[in-house]
């Protein structure tokens, strides 16, 4: 099965499943993959946007929609309108979410949100009668996700893996280079840090003091030290190690931050050096100087 349209029909994914199953989760992970995302329209609306779902999402050939028992008569008319659906415009994939009872039982008691279904039975029975009540479009579904024992991340990796990265739409992940002073605080966020203040430091070197790692002296300085090429190339070899998996593990963003004394040489010069490195071998970083833009400021 795959939901990749091949040809020039419009590419239409409708998530529903059980409440409390994972479809917003879902959802999130299609709009990072492009798609226009529509949740919880009601059916009359629903029923009009499925006849022409490009007119309503501003000629994006690539959309998901959310639907489930929030809207009244669903599980009767939904079916109906699956099937109904004018296959020689669209390529559509049904993905139908649930999860054991035990699961949604705990999801539900951790958010203590209510079951649509209410609240005049048990949530055991709610569950148990929602269940019944979507067997037909669960028969229907081209892909049935159970996610009793599923993470966020395993999620965002079958999505990515059915809907992206066959058909070249896949998310990259943003990296961004920071350089930040110790004296003035290790920087919230950032996913790998380094230490660079076993280098010579500029600071004291006369006529380079307020200087910066973006000026000539500086760098020409630091790259007559013996371990700064020998450092920038290890951090490059070392991240281009890294950035492939964590980008498999479907990361949005990775943030590697280099520390000096006071962030203004060493660490800047470290960054703009290793941005380069990295661009060379296709990654291409945000550099992102946290001292000198206080400076500005």
């Amino acid at each position: 099965m795959s939901g990749i349209a091949r040809d020039d029909r419009a590419e239409l994914v409708l998530i529903t499943g059980l409440s409390g199953s994972g479809k917003s989760t879902v959802a999130n992970c299609f709009e990072d993959l492009g798609f226009a995302v529509v949740d919880n329209l009601p059916l009359p609306l629903l029923d009009r946007f499925l006849a022409d779902p490009v007119g309503y999402s501003a000629g994006r050939n690539r959309i998901a929609v959310v639907s489930d028992l929030r809207a009244p008569g669903f599980d009767t008319e939904a079916p109906r309108l699956w099937r109904g659906l004018d296959r020689t415009r669209l390529s559509p994939t049904l993905i139908f979410l649930e999860s054991s009872d035990e699961a949604l039982v705990r999801r539900f008691s951790e958010t203590r949100r209510p079951h649509p279904l209410g609240t005049d039975r048990s949530i055991l029975d709610a569950i148990r009668l929602e269940r019944e009540m979507l067997v037909d479009l669960r028969g229907a579904a081209d892909l049935v996700l159970d996610t009793s024992d599923w993470s966020v991340h395993d999620i965002r990796s079958l999505v990515y893996r059915e809907f992206g990265r066959a058909s070249g739409h896949e998310p990259a992940m943003a990296l961004s280079l920071l350089s930040f002073g110790f004296k003035h605080g290790v920087p919230a966020g950032c996913d790998l840090l380094f230490d660079v203040r076993f280098l010579p430091n500029p600071h004291f070197v006369a006529g380079l003091r307020e200087a910066t790692g973006l000026d000539e002296p500086v760098l020409d300085f630091l790259e007559r030290q013996p371990d700064f090429e020998n450092l920038v190339a290890r951090l490059a070899d070392l991240l281009g190690f890294l950035l492939p998996r964590y980008a498999q593990e479907n990361r949005s963003y990775l943030t590697v931050g280099v520390g000096c004394t006071g962030g203004r040489h060493r660490s800047v010069a470290v960054v703009e050096r290793l941005a380069d490195r990295l661009a060379g071998s296709g990654w291409t970083a945000r550099r992102n100087h946290r001292e000198l833009a206080r400076e500005r400021g």
